[in-house]
Order: C-alpha cells, then sequence, then structure tokens
C-alpha cells in the first residue's frame, strides 16, 4: 500500500479509511490564519455508495488501495450471487446483487463488465453504459394513438421492463442504458 499526503488528493483517487475503500469525489484545501491547513474530502464508500465528509490535516497521511481492475465475464446467476468468471485467469467471482444494484436488470450471459478487485474479491462492477436487447413482450398500438413522444412498456430478454416508443414491436432489438434503464434507439 502506497502512503500520499492528503494535499496530493484528487477526485477518482481510492483510498482506505477504517480499511474500507473510499473513492473520493472531490478535495479542497482549505487553510485558516491560525490553524495549519486542512483538506475537506467527500469519499464514497465504494460498495455501499455512501458518502463521507472526511477532513485530514495537511500533516495526516493517506494510503491508497491497491485496486486491480479486470474485466469480467458474466457466467450465471446463482440463488442470489452472480458468477463472473475472470477473463484472464479464468477463476470465478461471485457478485452479490446489492454490488450490482439496478445493473443487475441488464445482465445477459457473456457479458463482459469492468470490475474492480481489492485484496482478491470484487468491490466494484461497471456495466457497459449501453446494451442491446431482444423485445420479447409488448402490446401491440392502437390505430390513432400517435401523439409525439409516447411509450409504452415492453419486456427485454432479460426480463427487465423498459419504456419504448410505440413503433416497437416484439422481436426487434432495442439500445437500452444500462445506467438509467431508458430506451436509447433501435439496435
Amino acid at each position: 500500500m502506497s502512503v500520499i499526503s492528503p494535499t496530493s488528493l484528487k477526485s477518482g483517487d481510492r483510498i482506505l479509511i477504517d480499511r474500507e475503500v473510499y473513492i473520493v469525489v472531490d478535495a479542497a484545501m482549505k487553510s485558516t490564519a491560525q490553524r495549519r491547513g486542512i483538506v475537506a474530502a467527500r469519499v464514497r464508500h465504494i460498495v455501499t455508495g455512501k458518502v463521507l465528509e472526511k477532513a485530514f490535516r495537511s500533516t495526516d497521511t493517506v494510503e491508497l488501495a491497491d485496486a486491480e481492475y479486470r474485466d469480467m465475464q458474466f457466467l450465471y446467476k446463482e440463488n442470489e450471487a452472480f458468477v463472473f468468471m475472470d477473463n484472464t485467469n479464468y477463476e470465478q467471482h461471485n457478485v452479490s446483487q446489492a454490488l450490482l444494484g439496478f445493473g443487475a436488470n441488464f445482465l445477459k450471459d457473456g457479458t463482459t463488465v469492468k470490475t474492480t478487485l481489492f485484496e482478491g474479491r470484487v468491490i466494484g462492477i461497471e456495466m457497459p453504459m449501453k446494451m442491446d436487447f431482444e423485445v420479447l413482450e409488448t402490446h401491440d398500438t392502437v390505430r390513432g394513438n400517435t401523439a409525439s413522444n409516447v411509450l409504452k412498456e415492453a419486456k427485454i430478454e432479460t426480463g427487465a421492463i423498459v419504456k419504448v416508443p410505440l413503433f416497437v414491436k416484439v422481436g426487434d432489438r432495442v439500445r437500452v442504458n444500462t445506467t438509467t434503464g431508458e430506451y436509447v434507439e433501435r439496435a
């Protein structure tokens, strides 16, 4: 583990606080006339997403987390865990739905994701921003119901429900934003 001065903190740095990994959201140096400078930092827990306000004296030291970043492939879901395979050494890792969050709705077999590993365990997953899916179920539109920007619900191949425009039919492929769950365009 490498150690740095809090004055060197920048947005995106991964640091250890009480043996937990946090990402620096922002950090700013504040100084007063009578005391030494203080670095006020907002940090986000990498697993829970909880944001904390931390103040470091400029004479303190901060431990950087030695996190690894690897591409992993989604294999299957087993009970409440999602199983991913490391593309470099073929090891399998179980990941909880809590860690995946909303992105779990859009996982297909074979999807490659970017993961963050710390001390041999997966602590963060970054889904692809946009993915293509086949529409499995949707209702037909009624003729004359063509007001602009009207959406209907469609069930995609992962089982998630996405709002799509009226012209989308069963069997069409659509591109979906995996962070918001919104329809982007036809694929």
